[in-house]
């Protein structure tokens, strides 16, 4: 393994956190405030003056290889995402490089259709539209794929799609315009050939976004906030289906392996400005009359979060060089790993910030508490731990299974 920093990474890094230190952060307050002054979903204003400034800097669409993106591999990514991390309501938007837009871009570029790519894939890519990925269903355990019953079913020149989804992740921000749609297309086919995927534009009639979900009670309004959706007799055509027929299950794999990266360092982004956080104040906190910092149970504390931090950061990184050296596939076990143990590392370091700094922690004076909040959810995102510690455990007893006939 090879995470020795390129020059052309440490350049990245460099510009990356240049723009977090002279924009992202100071715009944070003005971000909150703008907030207050529109409506509950439209974006503040000073994101459209931070995407400029991403943009003229080489800071745009990194997440995406090829000639579309800026032609990072995994690894390299990784670093930026990281940097992300620290303001993840504000920087990834500012990038292009939110989720879900991130993901449902990566599926645009590689299974859509040439007009469909056109359509939806260049605006995305220009920062112009937002998009939602709509999946998760609140009548079934969504955690197991084979659940999902939203019905795609072919209809004359097209497809025809019902079902009701929620924490459809993007869909309430006025500027969401197209959905990707997965369900059942197959019921009585092989266990992974059961599934499609659908481009649907938000528009199309039968499409009803009945109300937002909130996480924690917070609108989570900086990804899009999540819906729930209702898809009553949606009619697409067939030139709106992503990859093959009944393929959706593969497609659902090839998105969600990247994403968990992104997630991942995001994650230890995330921890790193609460650790940042929770030392700052110690120094400054003077209980019984000898400052946090000196306390016998806070250094404790500190060395635990930094162990905690190093360690993560580091399965991630070995997790995103095997996917560049040998694959998705051949990286799962450590995939899985790190979806569980990011979230896990950046709760633990948040949390024991949101002790530190007392009822503060707590309150909206500091970034903490959204945080939190964002970090909790990701226990769940993307497949709950359990799921993840199963695969990960049904993959390794394998190894060890005796032979039969």
């Amino acid at each position: 393994m090879d995470f020795t920093e390129t020059e052309k990474i440490r350049d990245l890094k460099l510009r990356a956190t240049r723009f977090l230190d002279e924009f992202v952060i100071p715009a944070e307050p003005v971000y909150a405030q703008q907030k207050t002054e529109i409506g509950p979903w439209d974006t503040p204003p000073v994101m459209a003056e931070l995407k400029k400034a991403a943009r003229d800097r080489g800071l745009w669409n990194l997440f995406l290889p090829g000639e579309r993106g800026a032609g990072l591999t995994n690894l390299e990514y990784a670093h930026v995402a990281e940097i992300t991390g620290r303001s993840p309501w504000i920087m990834p938007e500012a990038l292009n490089c939110s989720a879900p837009d991130t993901g449902n871009m990566e599926i645009l570029a590689q299974f859509a259709t040439p007009s469909v790519r056109k359509r939806w894939l260049e605006p995305l890519l220009d920062g112009e539209i937002r998009s939602v990925y709509s999946m998760t269903e609140p009548q079934v355990a969504s955690s197991d794929a084979n659940n999902i019953d939203t019905r795609i079913t072919e209809d004359e020149d097209g497809f025809r799609i019902n079902g009701r989804k929620w924490w459809s992740s993007g869909a309430m921000s006025p500027a969401c315009k197209v959905a990707i749609v997965m369900g059942r297309s197959n019921p009585g086919g092989e266990r992974h050939r059961t599934h499609s995927m659908v481009v649907v534009p938000l528009d199309t009639p039968g499409v009803e976004v009945l109300r937002s979900t909130s996480v924690f009670g917070y609108s989570d309004s900086g990804h899009g906030g999540h819906a729930e959706i209702v898809y009553d007799d949606v009619r697409v055509p067939r030139g709106n289906l992503l990859g093959e027929l009944h393929g959706g299950f593969a497609i659902a794999q090839a998105r969600l392996g990247p994403g968990r990266i992104h997630h991942a360092m995001r994650l230890v982004g995330m921890a790193e400005r609460a650790f940042d956080l929770m030392c700052t104040r110690a120094h400054e906190r003077i209980p019984f009359g000898q400052p946090l910092a000196e306390q016998g149970i806070f250094q404790d504390w500190v060395a635990e979060a930094r162990i905690r931090i190093e360690t993560t950061r580091l399965l991630v990184l070995k997790t995103a060089w095997l996917m560049d050296t040998v694959g998705n596939r051949g990286a799962a076990i450590e995939i899985s790993g790190i979806k569980v143990a990011a979230p896990r590392m950046a709760t633990w370091v948040i949390d024991h910030a949101i002790q530190a700094h007392g009822g503060g922690g707590v309150s909206q004076d500091f970034p903490l508490a959204e945080l939190y909040a964002q970090a909790r959810m990701l226990r769940i995102a993307d497949g709950p731990d359990e799921v993840h510690k199963m695969s990960l455990a049904r993959r390794e007893l394998r190894r060890f299974a005796p032979n039969t006939p």
